[in-house]
């Protein structure tokens, strides 16, 4: 069989998504702030996209295939013009000079504000903080040498990653002088600062408040495993005292900082606005979609009124400002297209999370995005991507869209109950538990058979473990 090369035709049908379709799935899946980040960067690319006024009412709708019509000859304005002419019998130089030395200020006198850097306010670091303790100490060169090494190398938590001997190494010192300033530094505001662990910053804070040789300093130091689990019987055991003086000793540590530079710490709230909000009318629930910041984008009128004037353009000015009318209009549609789809998505979601707006997350029912795709007639895919990064105010809190959707699990009775709903029973139980006698991860599957909800042990921890509640051991207080 010999091998040939041929060329042949054939007819095949396939799906290809148009840039213009690739923007709306974009702009579809954005969240509030990148949305408005993408206008933004829209307007600035597209000269004939501008944002509309709240006073202004024109009508966005514009056809560029067909000129507009003239406009009334008795609305055109004529241009104004003003003639100044300066006196000749006025003394200007005199003027000037008395003008520029002498001013008359009025509260209403437009004056130099302070400088951006004077308004602003920053939060004071643990470094710096530190190195302000530093600076105003008596300690001799030697010892701020190497304190300006050890404060360097202090991370966000507090501690310190070196040990003693590399910070010899590293700065040139002796060991003795290291240890001398490290032992200075411990004692800085926050007490235990620069230490190398949570065992020491602990015991630094415990003899700072004169407890040396108590029994806190003995838990501290040998006990601290029996500590996390809550095993005060047996530190009781070990230390031959009583458990009412164990639990005093427990009162102190709770009280101590683990982590001294945490009240330093420099993340800040992130706040979230909602793309949408629900509200309670009556015995019915209103959508209403979060217009606040989004701009309302329109066609440029002096660009409707050049191409109405289609003879004296060139062929390619025409071309550019046809390329750029298209784009903004599909940008505009897409815009709406994606509101559209979020109050549906939202509308429908009221309709099967009606229990949960009455009585709260504990009546939240099973829904996946099926159920949602259908009864709007969209794609999974389109309800996927309108339910991210996408944020609904309602009665009962502010959700993610995508909270509403969540696995079933199945009651005693046969109805379906959701795994949210399933992981908030849990909460209530464990946070009306007796501290201290908690329920074992058996005694709330018990209990939840009292509610209709039929869950094994393990599925108790796994969703315990995934809202951090702690296992019952290490939930148990003395008090």
């Amino acid at each position: 069989m010999a091998l040939e090369l041929r060329q042949s035709l054939s007819l095949t049908q396939q799906l290809i998504m148009t840039p213009q379709l690739q923007q709306a799935i974009k702009l579809l899946q954005l969240s509030r702030l990148e949305l408005l980040e993408s206008i933004n960067e829209e307007m600035e690319a597209n000269p004939i996209l501008e944002e509309q006024a709240p006073s202004d009412s024109e009508d966005d709708d514009f056809d560029y295939d067909k000129p507009n019509e003239p406009e009334n000859k008795q609305s055109e304005l004529k241009e104004v013009t003003v003639e100044e002419r300066a006196r000749d019998d006025v003394d200007w130089e005199n003027y000037i000079s008395e003008y520029s030395t002498v001013r008359a200020e009025t509260p209403y006198e437009e004056r130099e504000g302070p400088p951006l850097e004077n308004m602003s306010t920053t939060k004071t670091s643990l470094h710096s903080h530190l190195l302000w303790q530093l600076n105003m100490s008596d300690f001799d060169d030697e010892q701020k040498e190497i304190g300006f090494y050890i404060i360097g190398n202090v991370d966000g938590d507090g501690y310190l990653d070196l040990g003693v001997e590399e910070i010899a190494r590293d700065t040139g010192r002796t060991v003795e002088k290291v240890s001398e300033t490290l032992n200075l530094i411990k004692h800085f505001d926050p007490v235990g600062v620069a230490s190398t662990d949570m065992r020491e910053c602990l015991l630094t804070q415990t003899r700072f408040q004169n407890l040396s040789g108590t029994i806190v300093e003995k838990i501290i130091e040998n006990h601290l495993a029996d500590l996390e689990y809550r095993k005060y019987d047996r530190i009781a055991k070990k230390l031959s005292v009583p458990l009412d003086e164990v639990y005093s000793a427990v009162n102190i540590i709770l009280g101590m900082e683990p982590r001294p530079g945490s009240i330093f710490s420099s993340e800040e709230t992130i706040y979230i606005t909602p793309d949408i909000y629900v509200f309670k009318v009556g015995d019915d629930y209103e959508i209403v979609q979060n217009e606040d910041g989004m701009p309302k984008l329109r066609i440029n009128s002096y660009y409707k009124e050049v191409l109405s004037n289609k003879a004296a353009l060139s062929d390619n000015v025409k071309d550019y400002i046809h390329e750029k009318l298209r784009s903004a209009a599909w940008l505009i549609k897409s815009i709406h297209q994606r509101q559209r789809t979020i109050f549906k998505v939202t509308e429908s979601i009221i309709k099967f999370q009606r229990d949960f707006l009455d009585n709260g997350i504990t009546s939240l029912k099973p829904l996946v995005l099926r159920d949602v795709a259908e009864d709007i007639e969209m794609h999974e895919s389109t309800v996927s991507r309108v339910t991210t990064n996408k944020y609904v105010h309602t009665p009962q809190g502010l959700f993610e869209l995508k909270f509403f959707f969540n696995s079933s699990i199945s009651s005693i009775e046969g109805d379906a109950v959701a795994s949210e709903s399933v992981k908030a029973h849990i909460k209530n139980i464990i946070k009306a538990e007796n501290k201290a006698k908690p329920y074992s991860d058996q005694d709330v599957a018990d209990l939840l058979k009292n509610l209709n909800i039929k869950v094994a042990r393990r599925t108790v921890a796994k969703y315990r473990e995934t809202m951090g509640i702690l296992p019952s051991r290490r939930r148990k207080t003395p008090y």
